[in-house]
């Protein structure tokens, strides 16, 4: 199978061309990515801890979704079909906005990302797909505030930096 690749991009998020996404990490090059943040009825957040065998920040906690466009995909197209390869269901999204970060891990991979924020509805249980996602849980974006001063280890960089920079998006 041919690795997945990325779209690679200026500040102005505009398209300069694409990589196999391990090399975009390897060598921290600005791409585009997007994080997906599902409520339900009660105003909670869905959240996903990320699988064992990821590449980067595994068995963390993050929003509900979140990966990179694909070549000629919009944000709202990519968000969809991720929601469903890692949680099994699709919903409607609304793109809030964008924000650039870089992020090194341990393992010298960095995500260096023009990352969209979207959010979406949807009140029942995932069907999660255990190659991607851990597990799941439901909190209110109070509940995520409080646990990430308590325990920030536990969470991804990029969800933690939305949380502090962009908290006020987060809502339908």
């Amino acid at each position: 199978m041919r690795e997945e690749q990325v779209i690679l991009v200026n500040e102005k998020d505009e398209q300069i061309g694409l990589m196999p996404k391990m090399e975009a990490h390897e060598k921290a090059l600005l791409h585009r990515a997007f994080s997906v943040f599902v409520f339900n009825d009660k105003n909670q957040l869905m959240l996903q801890q990320r699988a064992a065998d990821k590449y980067h920040s595994p068995l963390l906690w993050t929003n509900t979704c979140c990966s990179h466009q694909r070549d000629g995909e919009s944000n709202i197209e990519a968000g969809k079909r991720r929601l469903q390869e890692e949680m099994g269901f699709v919903c409607e999204l609304e793109e809030k906005t964008s924000f650039i970060y870089k992020a090194p891990f341990d393992n010298g991979l960095t995500e260096h990302e023009l990352d969209h924020i979207m959010v979406g509805s949807y009140s029942e249980n995932p069907l999660i797909n255990r190659e991607e996602v851990e597990s799941f849980k439901w909190m209110t974006l109070e509940e995520v505030k409080e646990d990430i001063a308590l325990k920030p280890e536990i969470y991804t960089e990029w969800f933690k930096i939305i949380f502090e920079k962009f908290y006020e998006f987060l809502e339908l």
